[in-house]
């Protein structure tokens, strides 16, 4: 029986706090394990004066994390499953996932003052895609501004450097770090739909290591991994990890899934978005079923025009 674990992460509270809650779990589920929990810095955590777009999309916050899980430093590698592409590496598996938290954005303001009631020209800071394009859309007369850095380096951006009247951020990352004060407004996902993945812990390991899938599997929040398994298809049939606007989220009612999604032009100016619903057991092709509707519906436009970028 395997004696000691060794937990890659990104060195941020947001990623301790998340390396530390499935050590806790793993602890629980096997009171003998010696779990070392080691800080691996990543691209993405270097860079930040660059858009993610501009300096290699989601990997660059898993890639070096991956190399150590395939070079046996680690045992296993803790993500936030947004971050994740959904092709991985030969060798390398999601084992398990965590419960989910809320999927949901949230927007810290200065004024106080929630999206739809911000003043004209009101600056919202946000480094994704996703989000710009949703707030351009649904409110063409704010203002994006690009911003980079952890949880806690944004909201202090917001409060100390007066470039920003607002920022967005995932209700999860700032209620696990105990930031839930700070929130001026749950964004509802009609207005905003949240990347695929987002508020979902993800556990990686190597697929020749079944010890240790065998632990993460006792671990395993089942509901939550379908609806990873169904977002993440969906993303997938759009090309995997294209720096394009999308979003995507799903909702499970005991044995149905109810699946949303959009993509949307960076500026906001054409927005798609779908539904479908479905058996539990064609989560995949669910996610496929709703990306192939989107393209045919226009989406495949949007996809061209951006692919040269």
């Amino acid at each position: 029986m395997k004696q000691s674990l060794r937990i890659g992460t990104r060195g941020s509270k947001l990623a301790l706090w998340q390396a530390n809650h499935v050590s806790n779990l793993l602890s629980t589920s096997n009171p003998e394990l010696e779990i070392d929990i080691q800080i691996i810095k990543t691209t993405g955590d270097s860079v930040l004066d660059s858009p993610l777009s501009e300096i290699g999309g989601k990997g660059v916050f898993v890639k070096e994390i991956e190399e150590a899980l395939l070079s046996e430093i680690i045992d296993i590698a803790v993500h936030s499953m947004k971050d994740v592409p959904t092709i991985l590496p030969d060798g390398l598996a999601i084992s398990a996932v965590v419960e989910r938290h809320d999927p949901r954005d949230a927007l810290v303001s200065n004024s106080s003052l929630p999206l739809a009631e911000l003043p004209q020209g009101s600056s919202i800071g946000t480094g994704s895609l996703r989000r710009a394009s949703q707030i351009l859309h649904h409110f063409p007369n704010l203002k994006i501004v690009s911003i980079r850095g952890n949880v806690d380096t944004r909201i202090k951006k917001l409060k100390e450097s007066g470039e920003f009247d607002a920022i967005v951020l995932a209700v999860a990352g700032l209620e696990r770090m105990g930031l839930g004060d700070e929130i001026t407004e749950v964004i509802s996902p009609d207005i905003m739909l949240p990347s695929p993945g987002q508020g979902i812990v993800a556990i990686e390991s190597r697929t020749d290591d079944q010890e240790t899938t065998g632990l993460l599997r006792a671990i395993n929040h089942t509901e939550t991994e379908i609806a990873a398994i169904s977002e993440r298809s969906f993303l997938y049939r759009l090309g995997g990890d294209c720096n394009v606007p999308v979003g995507c989220h799903a909702r499970l009612n005991e044995s149905l899934i109810s699946l949303s999604g959009i993509i949307s032009s960076p500026d906001g100016k054409v927005l798609i978005k779908q539904d479908i619903n479905g058996s539990i057991e064609k989560a995949q092709q669910l996610g496929e079923q709703l990306a192939d509707m989107m393209l045919l519906e226009g989406g495949n436009k949007i996809l061209e025009e951006l692919s040269p970028a």
